[in-house]
Order: structure tokens, then sequence, then C-alpha cells
């Protein structure tokens, strides 16, 4: 068993400056922390894996193939695997849990 405070993750975030942080890998599945500054561009290309967005923090819209919807706290995207995905028209800070499904492959 693994447990995490989401504060400490986000922390230990903080203290890279990079966007991403993963703090879970196991085989099946990979999680991670994905920050965006209000105004920032989301520079993320699709992925092999499917993967999972919960947003924890913030407002912006997401653009998922050809769909866009607004997301904000609470929200729950699914993108499939290979699928064009990106976060776009932030408005407040945005900070969003992520899960990969299997484990995210090296890019």
């Amino acid at each position: 068993m693994q447990t995490f405070q989401i504060a400490d993750v986000l922390r230990q975030r903080g203290q890279t400056a990079k966007p991403w942080l993963e703090f879970l890998r196991v085989p099946a599945l990979s999680m991670g922390v994905y920050v965006l500054a209000a105004g920032s561009h989301d520079g993320q290309s699709p992925h092999q894996e499917d993967e999972v967005y919960y947003v924890l923090s913030g407002r912006a819209r997401i653009r998922v193939a050809d769909q866009d919807i607004p997301v904000e706290t609470g929200s729950v995207v699914f993108v499939g695997a290979l699928v064009e995905h990106r976060f776009f028209d932030i408005t407040e800070d945005l900070t969003v849990l992520v899960f990969f499904a299997p484990a995210e492959s090296a890019s």
C-alpha cells in the first residue's frame, strides 16, 4: 500500500518548477499532478495510454478530438489513448490529478 497527501504532492511539484509531477507508477497505472497557470499554453501531445483528468482546482476548457467542454473543480474527463487533447482558455490556475492506464510510457 502507498498513501499520498495531495498537499504534499503539490508542494513537491512546486519545488520542481515544472508543470508535471508523477507520484505513482506501477505497471497497470501511473498518477501525477499537472498544473497550468491562468493564461498559459498546454503543449501536451496525445498519449499512448488511456487517461483520466480530475480537476482539483481552477477553470479552463479542454478540447478532446473535435469537442470542447468547460472544466472546473470537480470535473472528470476521460481521454482515450492516442486522442488529440489539450487544455485552453485557462482563466484560473488549473490543478489536475491525472491517471494513466497502463502506466504512462516514456516520451
